[in-house]
């Protein structure tokens, strides 16, 4: 089945519709979709390594727009808000929540921004604490041009190398990546 899956991102990365469908990954990922926009750059990358820097601007603005999209669902859907912050252990805190988010508010964004924890509780809980929004449209500018330029540029470099060692051991790598989520998920309920 990951085999599959894998063949079907490649085909995708190389069509012509492959910078179309990677905005549109990146847009959704930031605000309600669950697959990180890394599965399409980084088989798209591979295909075109010329483009390698385009396809990572074009993951930074449809992120940074996707993210406004969740900054709104934080602001103007306010049980959603209620609800994250219940899962985190906060049912009844949101003015100490905000406080929080007030002071640590841009180095959740910078760092979180960087990892492979979903994005999306970052932009929806920015605009539940009604934090600041031009800082946190820079900052998500800063954080996710970062990653995306990051995975770009080591793929674009170092690629074939590293295509050959993932397909070698898929299965490995699939696994340790859902541990890695599964990690970033159990460290968000810890620290938040």
């Amino acid at each position: 089945m990951i085999r599959k899956l894998y063949d079907w991102v490649m085909r995708l990365a190389a069509s012509r519709h492959a910078p179309r469908s990677l905005a549109i990954v990146s847009f959704a990922e930031s605000s309600f979709f669950p697959v990180p926009p890394d599965v399409m750059l980084a088989p798209m990358v591979l295909a075109n390594r010329d483009k390698a820097f385009v396809y990572a601007a074009i993951c930074t603005v449809a992120s940074v727009l996707g993210g406004l999209l969740g900054y709104a669902i934080g602001v103007f859907l306010e049980p959603v808000g209620m609800f994250i912050l219940k899962v985190f252990g906060h049912p009844e805190g949101r003015e100490e929540f905000q406080r929080w988010f007030d002071h640590w508010g841009l180095g959740v964004i910078l760092i979180k921004g960087l990892t492979p924890i979903p994005y999306k509780l970052v932009t929806i809980t920015a605009g539940f604490a009604r934090f600041d929004l031009f800082t946190f449209i820079w900052a998500s500018v800063v954080t996710r041009g970062a990653r995306f330029f990051i995975v770009a540029g080591i793929l674009k470099y170092a690629g074939p190398a590293m295509l050959a060692e993932f397909e070698r051991r898929m299965t490995l790598y699939s696994i340790l990546l859902l541990a890695l989520l599964i990690g970033g998920f159990v460290a968000l309920k810890v620290f938040m």
